[in-house]
């Protein structure tokens, strides 16, 4: 290896091991961690938290989501174990970066494995941070919580706009990130870059080798060193409810059922009262049994039970579109392919859903607006019972 290759090594693990001390002596707000390929500068701006610190427009649509929030519900400070035992302190903005990661890993059905490579990449690459690049002049003005100099690399996991990962905006915002650093089918990118989900094989490789296959860093050796943390962070009490805190907290919801209007045809009240049977229920791949499904099975037992029999999978095959849909109506999200979707749940009325969303949160009633590429498919008549 080149002398001046091995030096810049040595200096990036120096600078590393500073850091890595100063972490326990400095203001957790503070607290700077140096990434596998950013030397930052701990910028910290004030950001005040309720789900996240702010609101991210998805890749397929533009419609606003709402990454996790802190894994400590209170704010306080949480305190993990670091490389070589030292003890790292996470303060609210970085618990909620870790909560984004889990929140996004959960909704795509990541096994638990590809959440902790996640987590490994953002805790070396940005120390859980949103970073801005002067490099990028338009990311400065976007809320940060420090500045990283590896060429136009941004945000929580370091990904560059000139590569294809994103756009300024969206590499600012860490659901964004997570989306990205995922990948597979419903992933922005569609597999370019790829994401881990697009690495063949990546669930039978090392953490650190499945880390690096999609980061592609200068420094690979380093991702294997936050495999205890991550786990730690994953293992918080409070994170494995994470998503359901954030669900819930989110001040646009409204989680009373909006009003069945007076004028539907009979099937479509009937179709809401099963739909509302079904919330709390458990959300389980594959699952067709009552309060133990999937969202196309929990769909097409509501159906049954109004005597309407649908498919096992892709419901909407057995309406036709519509764009001013009714209670009742499916309600199909994600978009996964052309014509297809990867979600479907029942239009409640104005901006709302019930779906089996994901394994954390389970059934309930939520904002349409959670999930991207949204349309929707009838297969009721709209005249009024008589």
């Amino acid at each position: 290896m080149p002398a001046a290759a091995v030096a810049a090594i040595a200096k990036a693990r120096l600078i590393q091991r500073t850091l890595a001390s100063l972490i326990i002596i400095v203001p957790v707000g503070m607290a700077a961690l140096v990434g596998g390929t950013s030397i930052l500068v701990a910028q910290i701006v004030d950001v005040s938290q309720v789900c996240t610190s702010t609101t991210y427009k998805s890749a397929f649509t533009g419609i606003a989501r709402q990454p996790a929030m802190p894994l400590s519900p209170s704010g306080e400070a949480l305190t993990v174990p670091g490389p070589d035992g030292v003890a790292l302190t996470l303060d609210s903005q970085q618990q909620s970066i870790a909560g984004s990661y889990q929140s996004v890993g959960a909704s795509l059905g990541v096994p638990s494995r590809g959440i902790q490579i996640a987590i490994m990449v953002v805790l070396q690459e940005s120390g859980l941070r949103m970073l801005a690049n002067p490099a990028v002049p338009e990311s400065l003005s976007m809320p940060h919580d420090g500045l990283g100099y590896d060429h136009d690399s941004l945000g929580s996991a370091q990904q560059r706009p000139s590569t294809g990962w994103g756009s300024t905006q969206e590499l600012m915002t860490s659901a964004y990130n997570a989306e990205a650093f995922f990948g597979g089918p419903r992933g922005p990118n569609h597999g370019s870059p790829p994401g881990l989900l697009d690495i063949p094989g990546w669930g039978s490789m090392g953490l650190g080798q499945a880390a690096q296959a999609v980061q592609v860093s200068a420094f690979p050796e380093l991702y294997e060193q936050w495999a205890p943390t991550a786990l730690a962070i994953m293992a918080t009490d409070s994170g494995t409810e994470t998503s359901r805190q954030c669900l819930q907290t989110d001040p646009s919801a409204d989680t009373v059922a909006p009003p069945i209007p007076a004028d539907l045809s009979t099937t479509r009240p009937a179709i809401l009262r099963y739909a509302q049977q079904g919330v709390g229920g458990s959300y389980v791949w594959g699952g067709t049994a009552f309060r133990a499904w999937d969202c196309s099975g929990y769909v097409q037992w509501i159906y049954a039970q109004a005597g309407i029999q649908l498919p096992r999978t892709e419901q909407w095959l057995a309406g036709r579109p519509t764009s001013e849909p009714q209670p009742g109506d499916l309600v199909v999200q994600n978009p996964d392919g052309p014509n297809h979707w990867g979600h479907v749940g029942i239009y409640a009325g104005p901006g709302m859903m019930y779906s089996a969303l994901n394994p954390s949160v389970g059934t309930l009633l939520h904002p349409v607006s959670w999930n991207p590429g949204t349309q929707y498919f009838t297969l009721l008549g709209s005249a009024p019972a008589g």
